[in-house]
């Protein structure tokens, strides 16, 4: 069976585009610079280190110590001493108030009150350790520093520009078309047919 075909060929149109290139020329100028730079001005101040030793703890260990710190080693001493005494004769008479309980306080008490305590002795002529004191301050230094900012002249230099436009030119490298074609295509009348 051959059936009615109608065939359609067709071309795109095409476009041709030629560029020219745009060409630019820069050129800078360096520009001229002065710098000045005037000094800075430094000041300095120095303050000394000072170092004090006090070795007061130290004679006072080899009990070498001035007038008003023996009175008054000796006076709280006395103290000790009366508050002692008093407190082991208050002890002593509440014993003796209670001499029907039993013991002999007599006895034991003149035992007491008539022996006296054993002496402790060291050598008194080294001083304990870290009893000579020391107080150190270390020296400062101030500076001082006076800048003065750098004077700086410019003068800028403008580019020399050259420049030379480009472009685009267009034209039709090819045309559009259309081509048609029939096949198998028949007209009927009324007592004919006919092939188109």
């Amino acid at each position: 069976m051959q059936l009615p075909q109608v065939r359609m060929q067709s071309k795109l149109a095409k476009i041709q585009i030629t560029q020219t290139p745009v060409q630019q020329t820069i050129k800078q100028p360096k520009a001229e610079q002065t710098i000045r730079q005037p000094h800075a001005e430094v000041t300095m101040q120095r303050i000394p280190s000072k170092m004090t030793i006090d070795q007061s703890k130290a004679w006072e260990d080899m009990n070498l110590k001035s007038a008003a710190k023996s009175i008054s080693e000796a006076a709280q001493k006395g103290k000790e001493a009366v508050y002692k005494g008093m407190q082991r004769r208050v002890s002593q008479g509440e014993q003796l108030m209670k001499i029907e309980n039993g013991g002999n306080p007599i006895a034991s008490q003149g035992k007491q009150n008539g022996e006296k305590p054993m002496k402790q002795f060291n050598i008194g002529w080294i001083p304990s350790h870290f009893a000579v004191k020391t107080d150190y301050q270390p020296s400062e230094l101030k500076i001082n520093v006076q800048t003065h900012e750098p004077i700086i002249e410019n003068k800028p230099n403008k580019p020399i520009i050259n420049n030379q436009p480009g472009g685009v030119e267009t034209s039709i490298l090819q045309k559009e078309s259309l081509d048609i074609d029939f096949a198998n295509l028949k007209f009927k009348g009324i007592d004919f047919e006919m092939l188109i």
